[in-house]
């Protein structure tokens, strides 16, 4: 397990404290249950304080939390046969970027998305879930394949942003993810995607022109990092925090403002506190979609998606 979070400390403290009281009662055979019943009521009171009123600055460490389910996490809870496809029939092969094909309650799906590692050695075999322009095309292979196949397609997306690497920019980074967000906004099948994590730019753009666009709870979805807001409008990336609180990128805003069309429940405190009650969620979110979905005509599925992207924003 990783590291606490720095606003859960108060709370690991408690209840540390409260399993040293129930050891020592066993141990010394001293009845202690109303401390312990007392520290438990306190616990609870400061578990609801903090995890209800987390500020977009908690958010963004628990989107980015190592022990934060990742979308192989996700794949292996609910998707039967998964069958992973590589390759992208250009250059490579990129695994910051999985894909293949599954079943989801008996119905033939493509699922794509972002993968981090759980520690140093995957994040670097992962690229820190960062993808190169193979990544990006071996998506775009497995989405017109989908398409061929009338099978709909689930996207995870979860990414600081694509790889700005010397590269990753001389194989055509940009022209990668602007021909995915080309394609996906035509793909004549139906499409979802869900933030699980870090929504990073183009990067994760790049997987998300999809029908349904979703996000849990605690992920966020931006067009930088708060670091990276934080060093071009103060010249100094510690303001990351304040920059946090500017930029709306929590589920609750980005919902409010028409990006995402739905807000997915997490357990308290994030989903890697109760994984299955997250993938749970998340299964049933796209299942009950998916049933509306399918029974749209292609033309009118495709008009749709194009009017769901033209009516975001504002302008004069």
């Amino acid at each position: 397990m990783s590291k606490p979070l720095e606003f859960e400390k108060p709370i690991i403290e408690l209840e540390n404290k409260i399993a040293e009281l129930k050891k020592f009662s066993e141990e010394n055979d001293v009845d202690l249950s109303h401390e312990i019943y007392v520290l438990m009521r306190k616990a609870r009171q400061m578990k609801k304080q903090i995890y209800d009123n987390l500020s977009p600055w908690n958010r963004v460490h628990i989107a980015r939390f190592q022990d934060r389910p990742t979308t192989l996490d996700y794949i292996e809870i609910f998707i039967d046969d998964f069958i992973e496809l590589h390759g992208d029939r250009y250059y490579g092969d990129d695994n910051a970027i999985i894909g293949g094909i599954g079943s989801l309650e008996g119905r033939s799906v493509t699922i794509i998305g972002h993968q981090k590692g759980k520690d140093t050695k995957e994040n670097l075999n992962r690229n820190f879930g960062m993808p190169n322009p193979e990544g990006y095309r071996k998506a775009l292979r497995l989405m017109k394949q989908a398409e061929k196949f009338n099978r709909p397609i689930i996207s995870f997306i979860d990414t600081p942003g694509a790889y700005p690497g010397i590269g990753a920019e001389e194989r055509g980074q940009g022209e990668a993810i602007a021909v995915n967000l080309l394609e996906m906004s035509r793909l004549r099948t139906p499409t979802i995607s869900i933030v699980i994590g870090e929504g990073g730019s183009g990067g994760a753009l790049a997987l998300g022109v999809a029908d349904r666009v979703a996000m849990l709870e605690n992920s966020i979805y931006s067009v930088i990092s708060p670091e990276g807001l934080a060093s071009i409008l103060w010249k100094d990336a510690s303001q990351a925090e304040k920059g946090s609180n500017v930029m709306k990128l929590t589920a609750k805003d980005l919902l409010s403002f028409g990006v995402i069309d739905e807000i997915i429940s997490e357990a308290r405190g994030g989903a890697h506190k109760d994984v299955g009650f997250t993938a749970n969620n998340i299964k049933n979110y796209i299942s009950s979609t998916l049933i509306m979905l399918m029974k749209t005509n292609k033309d009118e599925l495709v008009n749709n998606r194009y009017e769901k992207f033209r009516s975001i924003g504002v302008w004069k």
